[in-house]
């Protein structure tokens, strides 16, 4: 079976990522989420979560076996080389499963979509990169409203992440997601349209 063209769609925090995935699986792409995947790596049973407890400590687990997201995530934004550990035991099988998911799924192309596509060694599995791009403000402003984050905690997380500048830098296409769903929309639908070309 051929591979097909590998999008990898990335963007910073609350840049709108899965609005836009959403509105390509709408168009029929088929969408790899990486997100979801990560999720899955560190599911209760698997040895990733057994690891990170070993690293970080017990108390990131909680009643139930899981993971607690809000409280690692608070640790990581807080603390670069807690951050670094924690790549280093999730990206190698995120990769992994990524890439097994991607030669099994077909499809006329792939959307994979990787928040941290810059500093991701998966940038070696797409063909193209589409950014999802908006202003910092749009960002605090969404970052505050969905994840009922400080605006002094939202400006951490940006500042953990690849700038703005770093992520056109490395853009094959960009869609712009701090204007109206409809313009939004028209922007993927043209995108859709070059992407059935390239297949």
């Amino acid at each position: 079976m051929s591979v097909p063209l590998r999008i990898g769609l990335t963007g910073g925090i609350a840049s709108g990522k899965s609005t836009v995935a959403d509105m390509f699986a709408e168009l029929g792409a088929l969408i790899i989420d990486t997100d979801v995947i990560a999720r899955e790596v560190v599911a209760p049973g698997q040895p990733a979560l057994d690891e990170i407890a070993a690293t970080f400590g017990e108390s990131l687990i909680d009643d139930d076996g899981y993971l607690d997201r809000g409280a690692l995530r608070k640790l990581v934004f807080a603390d670069d080389e807690a951050r670094k550990r924690l790549e280093a035991i999730t990206h190698p099988r995120i990769q992994d499963e990524t890439g097994r998911q991607s030669n099994q799924a077909g499809g006329e192309y792939q959307m994979i979509v990787v928040p941290l596509l810059i500093n991701s060694s998966l940038k070696d599995l797409v063909d193209r990169i589409l950014v999802v791009d908006c202003d910092e403000k749009t960002q605090i402003r969404r970052l505050t409203a969905r994840d009922a984050e400080s605006e002094d905690q939202a400006r951490r997380m940006l500042a953990a992440q690849s700038s703005r500048e770093e992520r056109l830098a490395i853009a094959d296409d960009v869609i712009r997601n701090d204007d109206s769903l409809d313009s939004t929309l028209d922007q993927v639908a043209a995108l859709h349209e070059i992407y059935r070309s390239l297949t």
